[in-house]
């Protein structure tokens, strides 16, 4: 009877646990969530973000640079940026921002090179920081290796990434609807029923390619382990289309910060940050998706042996008794009563 109650008392699987049983997909998305919690993928997120906001103020530099070359080269392209400074801020505030934009123009040549080498720190510290992220998702820490070859590979990592960058943002602007828009009307093509739904449609698709091959390229080659890009392939169109869905979401997002003062002061600061944020935890997430993938089980670590615990056994031996002592000194005291008659006898002899 006890052993029916007991029976009857055992729970079964959850409804979680059917449902990752019955469909492999569910399954695979819970392993990857856990993956990324385990590693810590929230706390890589925030640390590639502050890198992100960090390589701002460089980037700034390199273009106040640029600037002050191209209104040196464009006297009257100078002018006219004084004039709107000029009609825009009145007062003291305005001679001030023009001062600062000649001292600008006089020293660009020293900002630029300050700018490129903050830029460049930073941005090897951004990459190294989102290698570790990527490569932990995968179980393992990343390979120690000496100063110089880890900066050169992050090096070579940036130039790459930078150059998938250039490739996906070319194909996403020739699909984009103005460029398409002034195609369509030199050809004659602009005033055909339907024609720009079908280049919205197009254009959509070719933005997903474009994210698509940027992010399998990030999948694949910027982790510390190397994996083929058809490995990687599944994860980037998942990267791909959580990202464009969060782009969607974000053009509302940023609409709704900039609306008031504040929001226009310290709005797009934030809108980065977010946009930082965010988007590296969709890369970290989809690297956790592919490396919880079973086709990709031969490029994960190996599992660490848990810890061996050493216990050593102390035996304690019993007292002994009373007439265990008692035979120990007699057995003694005969032994020196017998060694004491030996010398006796060698003396006398």
């Amino acid at each position: 009877m006890a052993d029916t109650d007991e029976t009857s008392t055992e729970k079964g699987p959850s409804r979680l646990e059917q449902l990752r049983a019955r469909y492999p997909w569910l399954d695979h998305l819970v392993r990857a969530g856990g993956r990324y919690q385990d590693s810590k993928g929230d706390f890589f997120a925030a640390g590639a973000t502050y890198f992100s906001i960090l390589a701002l103020f460089p980037l700034l530099m390199i273009g106040f640079a640029a600037a002050g070359f191209v209104f040196t080269a464009s006297p009257g392209l100078l002018d006219d940026a004084k004039n709107k400074i000029a009609d825009s801020v009145q007062g003291d505030m305005g001679n001030q921002l023009q001062d600062l934009m000649d001292q600008a123009i006089s020293s660009r040549a020293s900002i630029g090179v300050i700018g490129l080498v903050l830029a460049l720190y930073s941005g090897l510290g951004w990459m190294a920081n989102l290698r570790n992220a990527l490569t932990v998702q995968w179980g393992a820490e990343p390979p120690a290796s000496t100063f110089l070859k880890t900066k050169i590979g992050d090096l070579g990592a940036l130039l790459g990434l930078f150059l998938a960058l250039v490739v996906s943002f070319g194909l996403s602007a020739i699909a984009g609807s103005g460029l398409t828009t002034t195609i369509l009307e030199f050809v004659g093509l602009d005033h055909v029923p339907g024609v720009f739904i079908v280049v919205r449609v197009l254009s959509i698709v070719v933005s997903l390619v474009a994210s698509t091959l940027l992010f399998t390229w990030v999948i694949a080659r910027l982790p510390r382990i190397p994996l083929p890009y058809r490995n990687a392939a599944k994860a980037g169109l998942l990267t791909a289309v959580v990202f464009e869905i969060f782009k969607f979401i974000a053009t509302f997002y940023l609409k709704g910060v900039t609306s008031g003062p504040a929001g226009a002061t310290f709005g797009p600061i934030i809108g980065i940050m977010v946009f930082a944020f965010f988007t590296t935890r969709i890369i970290l997430f989809a690297t956790a998706w592919a490396a919880t993938d079973p086709m990709n089980a031969q490029y994960q670590a190996a599992a660490v042996p848990d810890p061996v615990t050493i216990a050593p056994v102390v035996a304690i031996r019993p007292e002994p008794s009373a007439v265990t002592l008692a035979a120990t000194a007699l057995t003694g005291a005969a032994a020196a009563l017998g060694y004491s008659r030996l010398r006796a006898r060698r003396h006398r002899r």
